[in-house]
């Protein structure tokens, strides 16, 4: 049959090659008004400076990397990898094994057949990670999915959703696709969310939900949910902490901002992901209440409609769960938060203004948009790997050179950051 169909192809080059040529060619055209609207758009995104290219890694991600054009390694400052565990031996090794004994992927959503044991078996781990009653976990394909599906799926049109001011894109996305009622309050002040709630029972809402980001990502600023946890009870409303930016960082043990702030047991839902500190890959989650869980399970749609993890992603995040709930995990932390207040203090040494406090996440705060985008370039070139962020990712003129720590950063590396982020901002009139 191969001969034949060989001989076929050789009898016939012509036709085949004119048939791909024609799906090359026959493109669909846009409408004029939308190709010029867009072109305009990314035209004055490059101009102010908040058009974002994307760099190409040519290495596994780690503390140095090899980026392309760059003609030499470079400290990575900018990556999630708060643990160093992304290319960890033994979080490849379990993705590797996993990967041979369970397959690729599951070509299914759960319910169908896309339901393994190891799935279970993390939902397990994940939910005794947390060491609370009554209660289970819901995989995801990445918390921004988890906040998709949380919000249609647990509130209706007689409720309310109050959310912080500077939570995730994720969260806002997931409380439109709410039909409840939406209410905002001011970053981390719980006398507005006091008032918020009270707005809420006074229109008619039944269920008040509060969700709030644990870490707010673009400032490293921790939210006080001692006190949030105080007025959410007060209103007997529900509370939902998205810890991406905290799950296996904040906390004595890494377990979070409600470990860090001691009200875990009053946080009826946290929504966080795999693919930060626990190995860097994909997934996410949702775990707490079980009764909540079980209503997931059955509605929400980013679990209903997407496929399953992967195995692999599955193994890796299972082994770094294991390093960090083993002797290897306080260590990791502590190297952490020297690296952090290393940095913090050399670089106020130095004279620049830097946002956050107790995170890992320490912005260099600039204003101008175009400045962060050249000081994150001139890093570059002196073997610093940053980013400059801009609006609409953070409130316009509040433009800022976001700074990640990671375990895996030497004393050396960290100096020699400093040291270039001196001599650029001082070429840039930054600094003095």
């Amino acid at each position: 049959m191969f001969i034949r169909a060989k001989a076929l192809v050789q009898k016939q080059p012509q036709r085949l090659l004119f048939s791909t040529q024609s799906w090359v060619q026959q493109q669909a055209q846009l409408p004029a008004e939308l190709e010029e609207r867009v072109s305009q758009t990314l035209d004055n995104m490059r101009a102010n400076g908040t058009y974002k290219a994307e760099r190409i890694i040519t290495t596994p991600q780690e503390a140095s990397i090899q980026v392309e054009g760059s003609g030499s390694n470079v400290v990575n400052f900018c990556a999630n990898n708060y643990l160093g565990l992304a290319n960890h031996p033994q979080v490849v090794e379990r993705a590797s094994e996993y990967l041979h004994k369970w397959g690729n992927g599951l070509s299914s959503v759960r319910f169908i057949c896309g339901t393994q044991a190891i799935h279970k078996q993390l939902e397990d781990k994940i939910t005794q990670f947390y060491s609370r009653n009554q209660s289970d976990t819901i995989l995801y394909a990445s918390c921004f999915d988890a906040n998709a599906g949380v919000f249609e799926s647990l509130l209706t049109e007689k409720d309310a959703v109050i959310s912080d001011s500077l939570n995730h894109a994720s969260i806002i996305d997931g409380v439109r696709l709410s039909r409840a009622k939406r209410f905002r309050y001011r970053n981390g002040d719980v006398e507005d969310l006091d008032a918020k709630l009270k707005q809420a029972k006074d229109e008619g809402c039944r269920v008040k939900l509060v969700v709030t980001d644990g870490v707010f990502s673009m400032d490293g600023v921790i939210a006080p949910l001692r006190d949030v946890c105080d007025v959410v009870e007060r209103h007997q409303a529900v509370l939902v902490v998205d810890d991406a930016h905290a799950t296996g960082v904040v906390g004595k043990t890494g377990r979070g901002t409600g470990e860090y702030w001691g009200v875990a047991p009053r946080i009826h839902l946290v929504n966080s992901t795999l693919g930060k500190a626990l190995g860097g890959a994909s997934g996410g989650y949702t775990s707490g209440n079980s009764l909540l869980i079980e209503l997931l399970r059955n509605t929400s749609r980013p679990y209903l409609f997407s496929n399953t993890l992967a195995p692999s992603v599955v193994g890796a995040a299972a082994a770094a769960l294991d390093i960090l709930g083993s002797q290897q995990g306080t260590p990791l932390l502590e190297r952490l938060w020297a690296n952090a207040k290393h940095f913090r203090q050399r670089m106020s040494e130095a004279g620049f203004e830097l946002a956050g406090k107790d995170h890992a996440i320490i912005p260099v705060m600039l204003g101008d948009a175009r400045k962060a985008t050249q000081m994150a370039d001139a890093l570059l070139k002196r073997g610093i790997y940053v980013i400059g962020f801009s609006y609409p990712v953070v409130p316009k003129d509040q433009a800022r050179i976001r700074v990640q720590m990671s375990a895996a950063h030497s004393t050396e590396q960290i100096d020699h950051a400093v040291d270039a982020f001196i001599e650029v901002g001082r070429d840039l009139q930054v600094i003095s």
